[in-house]
């Protein structure tokens, strides 16, 4: 077990409400002034995690917290007589089944290739043969207006992520060559999807405060990039915000896209291997020796 002074776990906590303010405080701000960002605003709407939760430090199993009280009454803690730590007893009955699920989605996604070829036209099936009125983000135009449906009727849209296949307009649905279900997730995830990359934000905030939120933030890092390619890539014009498009309907577009997908899905590789280890180890039931065996990789490591 580790054991870190109040001085030494206060330092990292700051450190990591430091590096995490830079996105909570903006939205927070946009929030009081009740003005609404189609790329960020999905970090914290489409995902549950509340931006007081993102701000909030855990250490993650193995580690000990001296004079540490506060952290008392915060579920899946328990007080030793050296300080303050993760009840993993208490973690795994609470958890297990989403332990489980988690490290079976990621090791799955991790054990095939990355798929390149889907050049983000989910966006545009959200969108397809929809009214102006009923476009999601309908305060910012569509780039080519009229033309938007002729991108999905000329394209083969190959979309294998439900959470992205289930915003679909009904017209487009039956456009897309997968019919992605939540009962077979498990089985069609991969490396290259953007949404599947965002999501490993979601698994690590799904196992807090186990997760230690140093990886939390590298994982809510990666969701950002990957969100704005994402809409940079839509039918929407967002160069107004400063997100210049990447224009899918060309070739120059298409190959841009597909360099970004692939950084990404590298980028993801290390966190998703972190995630695994971190629900091995928990579900391994607390045996460790003396050092920590969950490695948990320093920011910018990739």
């Amino acid at each position: 077990m580790e054991v870190l002074t109040r001085a030494e776990w206060h330092e990292r906590r700051d450190a990591h409400v430091d590096r995490v303010r830079r996105w909570t405080g903006p939205h927070q701000e946009r929030k009081l002034r009740k003005e609404k960002h189609p790329v960020l605003d999905f970090l914290f709407t489409y995902y549950s995690h509340r931006p007081v939760r993102l701000e909030r430090w855990h250490p993650g199993p193995g580690v000990i917290l001296e004079d540490a009280t506060e952290y008392a009454d915060i579920p899946h803690y328990k007080v030793t007589a050296q300080g303050v730590t993760l009840d993993e007893d208490s973690f795994r009955e609470a958890r297990g089944k989403t332990m489980t699920f988690v490290e079976a989605l990621l090791k799955a996604t991790l054990s095939r290739p990355a798929r390149l070829n889907c050049f983000g036209l989910h966006e545009w099936a959200m969108v397809y043969r929809q009214t102006p009125e009923q476009v999601r983000h309908n305060a910012w135009p569509l780039r080519l207006q009229e033309n938007t449906d002729e991108v999905v009727e000329n394209a083969k849209i190959q979309c294998g992520h439900f959470d992205a296949f289930r915003f679909f307009t009904e017209d487009a649905r039956p456009r897309n060559a997968l019919q992605p279900t939540r009962e077979g997730q498990t089985e069609n995830e991969q490396p290259g999807c953007l949404h599947a990359n965002m999501d490993i934000f979601k698994w690590a905030y799904k196992l807090e405060p186990a997760t230690p939120s140093e990886l939390v933030a590298d994982c809510f890092e990666l969701a950002g990039d990957v969100r704005e390619l994402d809409m940079r890539a839509s039918p929407y014009d967002l160069a107004g915000l400063g997100y210049p498009p990447i224009k899918i309907e060309d070739p120059q577009g298409r190959a841009e896209y597909v360099r970004q997908q692939a950084e990404f899905a590298k980028r993801a590789e290390p966190l998703r291997r972190q995630l695994i280890e971190l629900c091995e180890e928990l579900q391994a039931g607390g045996q460790r020796g003396d050092d920590l065996v969950l490695t948990v990789l320093p920011h910018g490591t990739r």
